[in-house]
């Protein structure tokens, strides 16, 4: 029995002793190709805008598997795909039943995307289920988020604004897209949402703004040119509104910081 200890001790202690091996050739070699892995607070940014349903965050910094910042899981490299999005979706599961979604619903979607990630056969297959999970679990914490269950028809129209945030959002176009007439939609929306379509479609457009301030290095213009403004007057005006001080004031103040502080510093 003493010998069987003995043996189990030294089998231990071998196995110890090869990961930490396995562990610094892996950090020598990470070294010598000067890999990193993405910013931790952009990937914690990323998660945390599921949680909290932010539909045009989430879109702005979502990021396809395998690029830049990607560790190697698999030497196999649609394999080392397929691990990452099931790390992607174990971590989404998590931070969304933290966030209110019931485990029991959490889990079912997560036993879904996982399975139709191992079917995949592609790299463009993979990228299809993350995109189409992640959006997926935001939209469910959207509803949670806001305590309210949205009819139908407002459902489509925030889900058109969010697919169009980078275009001229005109409320004919949405109109057309519900089937419904302009006067009609202007009601419904104030009713819903409690501020006017405009109102809406412009704090939404100085968010995505925001973040892409944050976390990107696209300059105030492009940002500006991207989310369609008129100008980049008129964009510095708006976002001075609703943000309370100016994009370039912005970037320097949150750019690269935490995800934990507050990055949305609204008047009022």
């Amino acid at each position: 029995m003493q010998e069987q200890d003995k043996r189990s001790d030294q089998e231990e202690e071998i196995y110890h002793l090869n990961t930490r091996k396995a562990l610094a050739e892996h950090l020598f070699e990470k070294r010598e190709t000067g890999f990193s892995h993405a910013p931790f607070e952009r990937e914690m940014a990323f998660y945390e805008s599921v949680r909290s349903g932010s539909l045009e965050t989430v879109k702005t910094l979502f990021t396809p598997l395998g690029g830049e910042g990607f560790g190697k899981l698999s030497q196999d490299p649609l394999q080392n795909l397929k691990y990452h999005l099931v790390v992607s979706i174990a971590m989404i599961t998590r931070f969304c039943i933290n966030g209110g979604l019931t485990p029991e619903e959490a889990y079912s979607m997560s036993d879904v995307y996982i399975r139709q990630t191992d079917q995949c056969k592609s790299r463009e297959e993979i990228n299809d289920v993350h995109y189409r999970m992640t959006i997926e679990f935001t939209k469910r914490m959207r509803h949670i988020t806001n305590g309210h269950i949205y009819s139908k028809t407002m459902t489509l129209i925030l889900d058109y604004i969010s697919d169009h945030l980078h275009e001229k959002i005109l409320i004919a176009d949405i109109s057309a897209f519900v089937s419904c007439s302009t006067p009609y939609i202007s009601r419904l929306f104030r009713s819903e949402m409690g501020v006017t379509l405009s109102e809406y479609i412009m704090q939404k457009k100085i968010e995505s703004a925001a973040n892409m301030l944050q976390f990107s290095n696209f300059s105030a213009l492009e940002i500006s040119s991207y989310l369609h403004f008129s100008s980049q007057s008129y964009f510095i005006k708006q976002f001075r509104k609703y943000i309370g001080i100016t994009p370039k004031e912005y970037r320097k103040r949150f750019y690269t910081v935490g995800w934990m502080n507050e990055s949305f510093q609204k008047k009022g």
